[in-house]
């Protein structure tokens, strides 16, 4: 298979998956986490993604796993351990097996480089699945006046194709990005060409790092 045929059944499934979790949502509709009562001010500080993300994966998760026939996957899995660089696999239509990794943005929210997984989770990853789909989803959610939270729209992105690959020396070395929502900027890739970008990525951390240390 020549890589523009991989490029083109990568899409083939990531605007599958996309199409899937956006129906999810709609079934789902909006979560409520409190009400007017017990919050008669609003949600001030605590309209920020990182305050209600765990109850929305979970959410999500749950209504995946409940919906997996009626949304046309063959099987879907959640990840066995919380802190790899997937949330849960899947598989459609006798396909291999794929793997998403689940992240929220709030809606209207500022452009910032944002953390997708550990540089070197990802290429432990991509060692022993040297020919796996890894996808982001980007379930963007909104904080309504009465305390519900809504799932707006979700966004497949594939890793691989991931444009502006940074590791971050001082943050964990995790890869970060700021266009992992941006669609028409993705840099079509396999998932070893992907491998051979990351590892320099990592590799000129790793050396800032160090050098920051002698410093």
């Amino acid at each position: 298979m020549s890589n523009e045929q991989k490029y083109l059944a990568v899409e083939t499934e990531r605007k599958f998956l996309e199409d899937k979790l956006n129906q999810l949502i709609k079934n789902i509709g909006d979560i409520p986490i409190a009400n007017n009562k017990i919050m008669p001010y609003g949600w001030r500080k605590a309209a920020k993604g990182r305050t209600v993300w765990r109850i929305v994966e979970e959410v999500i998760s749950q209504g995946l796993e409940s919906q997996v026939k009626s949304l046309g996957f063959d099987s879907v899995a959640p990840a066995d351990s919380e802190v790899g660089v997937y949330d849960f696999k899947f598989q459609y239509d006798g396909n291999k097996t794929s793997y998403v990794n689940i992240k929220s943005s709030v809606k209207g929210g500022r452009t910032n480089k944002d953390d997708i997984s550990k540089a070197v989770g990802l290429i432990d990853f991509y060692n022993s699945e040297p020919n796996a789909n890894l996808y982001v989803t980007t379930f963007v959610i909104s904080f309504k006046p009465n305390m519900t939270i809504g799932l707006e729209k979700c966004i497949v992105f594939p890793t691989a194709w991931i444009p502006d690959v940074y590791v971050n020396p001082s943050n964990n070395g995790n890869l970060q990005s700021s266009q992992y929502k941006e669609l028409s900027n993705a840099v079509k890739r396999t998932p070893q060409e992907f491998l051979i970008v990351l590892k320099e990525a990592n590799e000129i951390a790793l050396v800032k790092k160090k050098n920051k240390s002698r410093g």
